[in-house]
């Protein structure tokens, strides 16, 4: 019996030391990766409310900062339903004519799809993608959104290998396309009206309807499209603070789209959902280098002042210079001399330049213009004029002032109390 016993013993000693598995370090911790290291990502997306999640594996990014993180602490159902372990694709729709499906995030895996909002999966999913996207092929490598203006019809694009679906969201059908010019997109994103291919750690801007590239790219993910040590964010151009604010010049154009400009950089202000972020001025309108005066919208028209030359661009994407333009100021508009300010006021058609202490009201539906009203003020030398629903402000530095319109305007005697820049106006930092 000692015998045995001691022979059981000796089995389990050998098994334990030698047949058994050795200890393996947790997998999931092992492998969180690091985008800062340079990594390809499976897909991403925004959500309904513009935070933009980065896929890698079963882990995720948050935002444009911070650690990676489980997928299934934010997605959680995706998980329960069918093991994520990657997402092949992602988008967030874009479809206004069916709010049922507006603003819903679809992922795609295998040859399932996932239909979610406010980080809920819908009830009903997932389906095949056959059921949801007819005529989209499993397995996809990228997907992005496409509203209608920027491509012919409200679409989304997919891709796999070489090829591109332009699926049509209100008719179903599909268009196949090959850009081989653009690299294999692994992830594919709509940012603030422009396109991006993910591939490698790299990215590429590409047009969605023609696929045409910048020659500019490739360029790395991590100088733009997350904050990592020694990368500077968005080419090295950062939103100011409020109190160290001092713009150029603002205007609201007839699509509702605000633009404000600071030295080389501008920003978009209607697209907070999406976060406010800094870019060169060149990138939207190549050939105003250096800066702006004034800038000013009219009838679907973005007119950009920049010394003596004035600069008309077509406001919708991609922004297309007026044949004939630059022109200068005393052909465009009938003036000469430094142009501090200028704005229009929605459904009229004069603009107001403000020049030193003179304000100078130009018929723009005359020909040809001319100054129509010359009228000295109390307030001068203004960086930036916006003439919208909450009326006049003119911008000094990091303040501005409130009028209710052009003749209060004209007609104060005292300056009215300034008031602070906030974040909440300009998108600036507190």
């Amino acid at each position: 019996m000692k015998l045995l016993t001691k022979t059981l013993f000796l089995c389990l000693a050998i098994w334990l030391t030698n047949g058994a598995p050795a200890h393996q370090p947790d997998a999931a911790v092992a492998a969180v990766p690091d985008r800062c290291a340079g990594i390809e990502f499976d897909a991403v997306t925004p959500d309904e409310k513009g935070t933009h999640f980065f896929f890698k594996g079963s882990y995720l990014w948050n935002g444009f900062r911070g650690d990676a993180q489980r997928s299934n602490l934010t997605f959680r159902e995706l998980d329960d339903i069918h093991s994520i372990g990657h997402v092949d694709a992602a988008f967030r729709m874009h479809s206004k004519d069916n709010p049922d499906d507006h603003d819903h995030v679809y992922f795609f895996q295998n040859d399932k799809v996932f239909s979610y909002y406010a980080h809920t999966l819908e009830n009903g999913y997932p389906k095949s993608i056959q059921e949801d996207f007819p005529g989209i092929p499993t397995h996809l490598d990228a997907a992005v959104e496409c509203p209608k203006g920027e491509c012919s019809a409200d679409s989304v694009l997919f891709f796999k290998g070489d090829d591109v679906y332009v699926y049509d969201i209100a008719t179903k059908t599909v268009k196949t396309k090959t850009w081989p010019h653009l690299p294999a997109c692994t992830s594919a994103l709509r940012w603030l009206e422009h396109y991006y291919c993910f591939h490698g750690q790299n990215f590429t801007r590409f047009n969605p309807v023609s696929g045409e590239v910048s020659a500019a790219y490739p360029k790395d993910a991590r100088h733009y499209f997350m904050s990592c040590p020694n990368f500077g964010h968005g080419g090295g151009y950062t939103v100011p603070k409020c109190s160290e604010s001092k713009i150029d010049a603002i205007t609201t154009d007839d699509a509702g789209k605000t633009y404000i400009f600071a030295g080389p950089i501008y920003l978009r202000l209607d697209t907070q959902r999406d976060g406010v972020h800094a870019f060169p001025i060149t990138r939207t309108w190549p050939k105003v280098t250096g800066g702006v005066d004034a800038v000013f919208s009219y009838t679907d028209k973005i007119y950009m002042i920049k010394g003596d030359q004035v600069y008309i661009y077509k406001e919708s994407a991609p922004y297309t210079l007026i044949e004939g333009y630059p022109k200068t100021l005393k052909e465009e508009l009938g003036i000469e001399g430094h142009v501090d300010a200028a704005f229009v006021c929605p459904s009229e058609h004069t603009v107001h330049i403000l020049q030193g202490q003179r304000m100078r009201d130009i018929d723009l539906s005359a020909t040809p213009r001319v100054a129509t009203q010359d009228r000295l003020l109390t307030l001068h030398d203004v960086d930036g004029g916006h003439c919208g629903a909450e009326g006049i402000r003119l911008f000094k530095g990091p303040h501005y002032y409130q009028y209710e319109n052009a003749q209060t305007l004209v007609d104060s005697t005292v300056a009215p109390e300034p008031q602070k820049i906030t974040s909440a106006m300009l998108g600036c930092r507190d």
